[in-house]
């Protein structure tokens, strides 16, 4: 079976937990943990994905946390991981299933996080996505957030891959691409199921990024109404609510 998705995790969601969780965990204790054992009034979790953040989130603090992704094929991941969680925790989620420009939230979080999700914001989008999240903070509430690369990778941009990780007598993995395509990044995702050497399955996603500098980022953030400080680590950005 070969088939291809373009941006919406229809492909992805099915590979994702096995082959970046353990990533997106080390990454999520090491850049969230700290604020969410700060936070007191709420954490928005933006483009929650299959909750490893989330849980994190719940785990590292005793706040509630609100999680957003609008993508169905991650949202039951999200739910799935949920499921498996303690009844104290599951009691502090709240999980809105449409954009956080689109859910209406309002002084809900001291604290706002995202992870994977800015890169693959259009301009447009993300300018939108400041004044919601805004909006989501109490006065005084901070926003971590993993910035859009500065710039358009040089030719193909290289790439990566993603396991092999074994089930049973198969092999799971995933190459990645990255390639300038019209001003954006065009990010492919070829995953790859084999066994005893024989390709079972191989089904691509294709994802694009818009590039963003420091300095753009930082002045989309004070037109929305959030003030840039320093990050806690050199792969985040940071704003904050003003009180006034």
């Amino acid at each position: 079976m070969d088939g291809t998705s373009d941006g919406a995790y229809t492909v992805s969601a099915e590979f994702y937990d096995l082959l970046q969780a353990e990533t997106d965990r080390r990454r999520a204790r090491r850049w969230f943990a700290e604020a969410a054992r700060g936070a007191r009034h709420g954490i928005l979790d933006i483009g929650a994905g299959t909750g490893i953040v989330t849980e994190v989130l719940l785990d590292a603090g005793t706040a509630p946390v609100h999680a957003v992704e609008p993508s169905a094929a991650m949202r039951t991941g999200l739910l799935t991981r949920v499921a498996a969680l303690g009844a104290d925790r599951r009691a502090r989620l709240t999980l809105h299933p449409e954009p956080v420009e689109a859910a209406g939230l309002h002084e809900v979080a001291d604290l706002a996080v995202a992870s994977n999700v800015i890169a693959c914001l259009s301009p447009a989008v993300r300018r939108a996505v400041w004044p919601a999240v805004r909006r989501a903070l109490v006065p005084g509430g901070l926003l971590l957030f993993a910035p859009p690369p500065a710039d358009l990778p040089s030719g193909c941009g290289g790439g990566g891959r993603l396991g092999p990780v074994r089930v049973g007598p198969d092999l799971y993995s995933a190459r990645i691409t990255r390639a300038r395509d019209r001003g954006v990044v065009r990010v492919v995702f070829t995953y790859r199921c084999e066994r005893d050497g024989r390709v079972l399955r191989e089904e691509r996603e294709v994802f694009r990024m818009w590039p963003a500098g420091a300095r753009q980022i930082g002045a989309e953030l004070e037109a929305g109404g959030l003030h840039v400080v320093q990050a806690p680590g050199p792969d985040l950005m940071a704003a904050y609510r003003p009180s006034r």
